[in-house]
């Protein structure tokens, strides 16, 4: 008569298939795409010649960004879709914050 093993001490490959992540999250990938985040920021923030300008260029670009990152997020590298939403959402909270310092020393909100 056989004994099933209690799996107490496995005596050979799993039954099941292990499945392994195509694409990992690893930390070149989420710096690669901070990087480039940052560089994409960086240049639509420079097409605004004033603050509303800037402000509202820096939530088209990190818009059209985490549009990217989702599909990275979907189809191809998560990590770098990690570093683009990460500096994305503080290029949006540098924007705020500048908007908010105009506001509260002017007394005028300035985005219209």
């Amino acid at each position: 008569m056989t004994r099933t093993p209690s799996g107490l001490f496995p005596s050979g490959p799993p039954y099941r298939p292990v499945w392994r992540e195509p694409h990992p999250v690893t930390g070149p990938g989420v710096a690669a795409g901070a990087a480039l985040a940052a560089a994409w920021l960086l240049l639509f923030g420079l097409l605004g010649r004033d603050v509303p300008g800037y402000a509202w260029w820096t939530v088209v670009a990190g818009a059209l960004a985490w549009a990217a990152a989702l599909v990275l997020v979907r189809y191809g590298d998560r990590g770098v879709a990690t570093g683009v939403a990460i500096v994305t959402a503080g290029g949006w909270s540098i924007a705020f914050a500048i908007v908010v310092v105009r506001w509260a020393t002017s007394s005028n909100w300035p985005m219209w």
